[in-house]
Formats: structure tokens, sequence, C-alpha cells
């Protein structure tokens, strides 16, 4: 790694009106927002994160997740001598994120009986996904499949003593031979997508356990240890549990190629051919959407969380490069037009993230009424942050202007992840209709949302008006057609309510009044007199955001 100064006079010019590099990130202690959204954890736990965060933000790992997205996965079918091998190779950084993320407990702590164990988790993911968000698929898909596997009947417990022990052991042996174990997800197949009902899989009776035969169009991870799959058994479709290593070899799991990704570079997605591989029945033969239902409910937490990663990423590299960056001997930071298209895009990031974290507390809560709210909070929480991930990436990309359109900015990295977590577990139309059913089926998710959305009536009168007029819309169930309309003025009511609640006035009071009032156009900026000072200082470090303490560079500046 470069540790001596680049040469600024290359002779035939001198390299001025630059910013200088990061250089080691603060991911926790620099993130006030962060930081009062996560507050009521303990001593220990905020120690962690702040661990944790440091870690992840060095230069040294920076370099990392750039090297690791270079150099994506590569498909070995076979060995030199013709053997079938079907194992996938990464790029060495890939597997420092993982090494760095186990141990830091990403995938276990909600498991090990810790206080706030899934708020502590939800912090992680948005951690995480700032600096090399690819890692984040196997552990997200270890944490949201150790509640559907059983706790007892072999081989079960072993599997569940592996996934939750801090160790990334990425060798080729069977599970109960490591130290830890990844599980990854194969459940989708070519004519049905979404659509797992229609899937062709068969599973067929081999004594105790079962062999399955057929394909899956997408298997994420798929050097992981395992992986819950669906399959039409006798009784219906049904969950199943495939290992990838047997103690007598390799099970009957061919790769049949990688998937040429938009974006989760580091990360592999496969094409795999199950060849009467052995499996193992979790749940009840025929219910296999009800055995992995608390999978696909885990899984949208971090879904919701990643986007607020993504954004928080892209902003710090936005408001880096305007904070020293002249133009027409101004600042660009300090240009009020600039300023209102950063707190905007900033408030954006901090509804998505203070939205994710209050339903990542709901996890936490034993209750019926905290798994009703969890329930529907976590639908409503991914479709928000996923509908303006990729607005919000994309505007701090044009604040860098060409520097943001290239491969030496991290910001090209975080626009192509920025679809990805909106179609992971339900695209929009699919947690729409999701919110849908909820509200109708389940009497006690529409109390606790009801219960969220008063929460912050007492405290903001223009955020009162707003919850009445969207009660008066909708007083009964909306048309499906209207799903996404209602949908997204519930999260954002959702979201201001929590802001009324965790942040300073001044950031909620901005939030709602741009955001619920109808003042405010349809593009990033486009928005009212708001205290900018107020709502950028709550992502940027060390007062920065502020113009009186924004240092000016002038034109002549190196």
């Amino acid at each position: 790694m470069t540790t001596t100064a680049a040469q600024t006079d290359l002779g035939t010019h001198r390299v001025e009106n630059q910013p200088p590099d990061l250089g080691d990130l603060d991911l926790f202690g620099g993130d006030q927002a962060l930081s009062d959204h996560v507050a009521g954890i303990d001593h220990d736990a905020r120690d962690g994160l702040a661990a944790y965060g440091a870690a992840l933000g060095t230069a040294d790992m920076q370099l990392a997740a750039r090297e690791a997205n270079r150099h994506p996965p590569d498909l070995v079918p076979f060995d030199r001598a013709g053997r079938r091998l079907d194992e996938v190779r990464f790029h060495p950084a890939y597997h420092r994120f993982m090494d760095l993320s186990c141990a830091a407990g990403y995938a276990a702590i909600p498991w090990e009986g810790q206080t706030d164990g899934h708020l502590r988790h939800a912090a992680m993911v948005y951690l995480a996904s700032q600096m090399e968000p690819g890692h984040c698929c196997p552990l997200t898909m270890t944490y949201a499949a150790i509640p559907t596997l059983p706790s007892e009947g072999s081989p079960f417990p072993v599997w569940r003593e592996r996934l939750v022990s801090r160790h990334y052991d990425p060798t080729v042996r069977p599970v109960a031979e490591k130290a830890g174990a990844t599980l990854g997800m194969a459940l989708t197949e070519k004519q049905g997508g979404s659509d797992v009902r229609s899937n062709t899989t068969r599973a067929e009776r081999d004594g105790e356990n079962w062999r399955l035969t057929g394909h899956k169009w997408f298997c994420s991870a798929p050097m992981s240890d395992g992986f819950l799959t669906l399959a039409q058994a006798p009784a219906g479709l049904t969950c199943f549990l495939v290992p990838r290593w047997l103690p007598e070899g390799r099970n009957a799991i061919r790769l049949m190629r990688l998937k040429d990704k938009l974006g989760n570079r580091s990360n592999a997605s496969a094409e795999i051919e199950y060849h009467r591989a052995l499996a193992f029945q979790v749940g009840d033969e025929g219910q296999g959407l009800r055995a992995i239902i608390e999978m696909i409910h885990h899984t949208r937490l971090d879904t919701a969380l990643a986007p607020a990663g993504l954004m928080r990423a892209a902003l710090r590299e936005a408001h880096h490069w305007v904070s020293h960056r002249t133009a027409f001997q101004r600042t660009l930071i300090d240009q009020p037009l600039m300023r209102a298209v950063l707190a905007d895009l900033a408030l954006d990031f901090e509804g998505s993230l203070a939205l994710g974290l209050h339903v990542a507390r709901a996890f936490d809560g034993g209750g019926p009424e905290d798994r009703a709210f969890a329930r529907i909070g976590v639908a409503l929480a991914k479709f928000l942050s996923n509908k303006l991930c990729p607005m919000v990436i994309g505007e701090a990309l044009e604040c860098l202007g060409g520097a943001g359109y290239v491969e030496d900015s991290p910001v090209p990295m975080l626009y192509r992840e920025a679809p990805l977590n909106g179609i992971w577990e339900g695209s929009g139309n699919v947690i729409c209709l999701d919110v849908l059913r909820t509200l109708a089926r389940l009497p006690a998710a529409r109390t606790g949302l009801d219960a969220e959305l008063d929460a912050g009536a007492s405290l903001d009168r223009t955020y009162a008006r707003a919850l009445r007029e969207h009660r008066d819309r909708w007083p009964q169930k909306p048309q499906e057609a209207e799903a996404r309309w209602f949908v997204e003025q519930t999260a954002l009511l959702l979201a201001a309510s929590v802001l009324l609640r965790r942040a300073p006035p001044g950031v909620a009071e901005a939030f709602v009044h741009t955001r619920l009032t109808g003042r405010r156009g349809r593009g990033p900026g486009t928005i009212g007199s708001i205290d900018t000072d107020a709502v950028l200082e709550r992502i940027y470090p060390n007062g920065q955001a502020t113009q009186r303490q924004q240092p000016r560079i002038s034109a002549g500046a190196t």
C-alpha cells in the first residue's frame, strides 16, 4: 500500500483543486445519526460496533474492498485431471472481509442471547454495506436461516452450532469437521422466479433423508456449506437443507455457471443442478413456504438496512468532494444549491436508516405486538429504502461529476449495487401486495402500525395533519392498483414518526415539511428553505457540514 505522498508537480502541470484521500474512516464514531438511532444499547455493544466500524474503515480495508470487486470470483468446475470440483475461488480480499465480519458476530449476535441482538446486527449490516456489500450476502443468509432450522434432530444441532460460531472457515470439508459454517439459499427456478410454487425440482425419499433432482436458477453464495432449498415432495413443496460436503465426499451438486451480474461483483451467484443430492427435511412435508417464512422475514431486515449503508457511503464521497472542490472561487459545499441537494439526499438517507433500525428493535421485542409490527414494518422499511437508494447514489455521483463515473471512485460500485436489495426477497410490487395482505389478515399488525404512526402526532402539527389526510384517503384497504402509493405514503409517515421521536428537531421538521406537505418537487434538491446545517452535520463528522467551519480552497491550492 502506498505510504509516500503522491507527486503533485507533474512537470506539465500541478495537480490542484483535488480532494485528499479520505484516509482511515471511523464508520461508527463519525456517524452521529447511527449513534443516535442505536441509543440505549449497552456500553459493550456500543464498543463492539465502534471496533467493527473502525476495522472496516481503515484505508487498508478500503483498498481490499476495491480489489475484491475488481477481481470477481472464478468457477473451477474441474481439476487438472478432469475430475469434478464444482468450486468457486474468491480473491483473498473477499476472505478478509468474511473473516472480519464473522469474528465481529454479524450473523451470530442475534442468536447468542444478548440484549438488542437484532438491532446490533442491523447496525453491522449498515456498516459493512458501506465498505464491501458483496460479502454481506452469505452472512445475511446465514443470519436469516438460523431461525428456520430445527433445534433438535440430526443433523441440525451441529449446523446451528457452526453457524453461530463466529469462525470463518472456507475449507472444503463436512460441516462437523469445521470451526464455523455459512448457509446459502437456492430457491428460485427458471420458469417461476418468485413464484416458487411452480418449482419442478423433485424430492424422493432415501431412508430417513431425501434425494433432490432438478435445477436452481439463482443460488447465492455457492461456496456456502449448505443451502436452504425448495423441492416438490409427494405431499407438496417442502423445504430442505442440502449440504455441500458429505463425510464420504462431495454432494451431487453441479455448478453450471456463475451469473455475470450488474453489481455484487465480489460475491458469487450460480446456476446449479441437483443430481440426486442428499438433503435433510426442514419443517413439515408439503409446508415449504411456511418453513421459509422466518428466513424471508429476517432477510428483509437486512435488505432494508443495506441500502442505507450504500446511501451513506455515496454521500460521504460526495460531501468529501464538494468540501475540497472549488468552482468560480467558491468551495462547492458553500454554495446554497449544492447544500440544498446534499441536505435533501441526507434526509432520504436518515429517514431510511431511522426506520430500518426502529424496525430492528421490534425484532428484539419478545411480545406478540412487537412481532406483528416487525412483520409489516420491515416490508415498509425495505420498500422505502430501496426506492430511494438508486436515486440518492445517482445524485451523489453527479456531485462528483466525471470523477464519480470512473472506477477509481467507489461510487460506481455503489451505484451498481443499488438495485440489488430491492429485488432480494421481494421486489417492489411483491412487497406492496404483501403489505396489503398483512393488514388484511393480521389485525395485530394494523394495530401496531397505527400505534407507531400515532406516536408522532402529538409532536408536530404538520405531521398530525398529514396522518389525518392519509387515513381519510384510505379508510379501508386500498385497491391493488393503489398499493404503491399507499405503501410509499405509509412508509414516509412511519419514518417521520420515528425521526420526530429520535432525531434532532431540525432534522425531523425538515423531513416532515419536505416529504409530507407537497412542498417538494420530484427530484432531489427541489425543496424550499430548510436548516441545511442541522441536516448535514448529522452525517458529516467534526462539524464539517457547516458553512462557517468548512475550509475554503483557493483556485491555486495544491
